[in-house]
């Protein structure tokens, strides 16, 4: 519907909504009834995310993206809320913070981490030795410093010597957590493990920005000042990731002529590297493009302090992110995602069938060479960009 014709609507098309006389929740009802009975407020913002996901993310032609922000892994969100999405067929590619990813380790290690509460003294947990996320504490030395020394020992291995981006990075080390989580018996309780099994490519936009990243700046060091840098040639490139999250987004639209939606929970730079390969296709690349087709926020953040600035579906059409003829088919719900997101996903798991995975990273050779193809084709700079090229320094 465009402005003009919001103007011009007739009084019944205002009041054209279901009436707000919703069932009284029995002993019978499940979450899926309840949810569907929230009228309004970010309660009918969280029943509209969920019905979105219902009607729309569920075709078999849509490619789903998820983007995760603030420490959810820790707090159980992995084994409880995120692989059940994954195994549902929701997730068809991850961007995540690298802490989420680092913390996500611990469950594959059988490494626990305890309920606990935010009143406590700091001070007295640094002596005894007990780390803090919130009402979360766990082992400084059992857990953090015991993690530590497994992902250096796996980042030693050959298949990690070479450059790459998180999306390779992720793979290698899903498949070795995928290994620990078997010999642990833990059932499925890993993020990176669940993504290794299921094809689902994994990225993180700031790989420096957590104690993966610190390990393999650690490492690097420890490479230089022994003189092996022949030997531990591990190098983290961000650029194959934008390119490589660029890629899906293109092949679902102009090569498999399907559409595209994202669930973004919380904010941050895994909300904005999961929304920028949009510009990324029609600004930097050339190639004709319109946006995301369906957009679900689900944050506390706000547009105003700048917080949320860039992502609202309406403000995040100026950028090319959104489709703008499709913002009537956008939600953002103004909610903790400690709570929303579990909720969301029972609503999915109980309201659709399951999709058939669409293992996206073994794809990554044929969609990068999409991406490439439809580059030069349509970006009119690449001549004289590869004329510039030609007179640097070689």
């Amino acid at each position: 519907m465009d402005h003009s014709a919001k103007h011009n609507m007739h009084k019944h098309q205002y009041l054209s909504g279901k009436r707000v006389l919703p069932d009284a929740i029995s002993q019978e009802s499940s979450i899926a009834s309840v949810i569907d009975n929230m009228d309004a407020y970010n309660g009918g913002r969280l029943r509209a995310a969920c019905q979105l996901m219902r009607d729309k993310y569920s075709k078999e032609d849509v490619t789903i993206g998820v983007s995760i922000a603030g420490a959810l892994t820790p707090a159980g969100l992995g084994p409880s809320t995120i692989i059940p999405l994954m195994n549902h067929g929701f997730v068809d590619w991850l961007v995540a913070t690298g802490a989420n990813m680092y913390h996500d380790m611990h469950f594959a290690l059988n490494m626990p981490l305890f309920r606990g509460t935010h009143t406590v003294d700091d001070a007295d947990l640094r002596e005894k030795g007990v780390t803090r996320i919130y009402d979360i504490l766990f082992d400084y030395e059992d857990v953090l410093m015991a993690t530590d020394r497994i992902l250096r020992k796996i980042m030693l291995q050959p298949e990690f010597q070479k450059e790459m981006g998180t999306r390779e990075y992720y793979h290698h080390l899903g498949k070795a957590l995928n290994e620990y989580e078997q010999k642990n018996n833990l059932g499925e309780v890993s993020v990176l493990a669940a993504a290794y099994r299921n094809g689902i490519p994994v990225f993180t936009s700031s790989p420096g920005d957590s104690t993966i990243g610190m390990n393999v700046a650690g490492l690097e060091l420890l490479a230089e000042a022994a003189g092996l840098q022949n030997y531990f040639k591990l190098k983290i490139n961000p650029s194959l990731d934008v390119n490589d999250s660029t890629a899906i987004i293109l092949n679902a639209k102009r090569y498999e002529k399907g559409k595209t939606g994202v669930l973004l929970i919380g904010g941050g730079s895994p909300k904005n590297f999961m929304l920028q390969t949009e510009p990324q296709i029609q600004e930097v690349l050339m190639i004709p493009e319109a946006g995301q087709d369906y957009d679900i926020n689900i944050t506390d953040a706000r547009p105003d302090t700048g917080g949320l600035s860039g992502a609202p579906p309406s403000e995040a059409v100026s950028w090319g992110k959104i489709d703008p003829t499709r913002l009537e088919e956008t939600v953002t719900a103004y909610i903790d995602v400690t709570v929303a997101f579990p909720l969301l996903v029972a609503y999915v798991r109980q309201t659709t069938k399951p999709k058939k995975l669409k293992r996206l990273y073994d794809r990554g050779e044929e969609l990068r060479k999409n991406l490439v193809e439809s580059y030069l084709e349509n970006n009119k700079e690449v001549e004289e960009l590869k004329a510039l090229m030609k007179k640097l320094p070689g």
